[in-house]
């Protein structure tokens, strides 16, 4: 994938089948703290230790909105992305943020 945005903090993941972008916006993250119900990045590094399967697709789909890939977050549940992927996904679009 081109074009990507390191100062930005995008990421690529290879998600069902595809390179997607992810980021982590602050519309993101702003959505990641209501959807775990924390508020403030302590918290959520808190709660990112303890993610349920659904949690993780709802950090996931969050990032993907942020890196402009609304379609596949709206079809998450039926793209048949493995755990693996979403896991790795958003350690990745974390691990960019931090670099960037």
């Amino acid at each position: 994938m081109t074009g990507i945005n390191a100062v930005r903090g995008e990421a690529v993941a290879r998600l069902a089948g595809a390179e997607r972008r992810l980021c982590l916006t602050l519309g993101a993250l702003a959505e990641i703290e209501t959807a775990l119900q924390v508020s403030g990045i302590e918290a959520l590094a808190e709660r990112m230790r303890t993610l349920s399967a659904r949690d993780l697709m709802v950090v996931l789909a969050a990032l993907l909105r942020g890196g402009g890939e609304a379609v596949l977050a709206s079809a998450l549940d039926r793209a048949g992305v493995t755990p693996r992927e979403a896991a790795e996904a958003v350690a990745a679009a974390f691990a960019a943020c931090a670099d960037g």
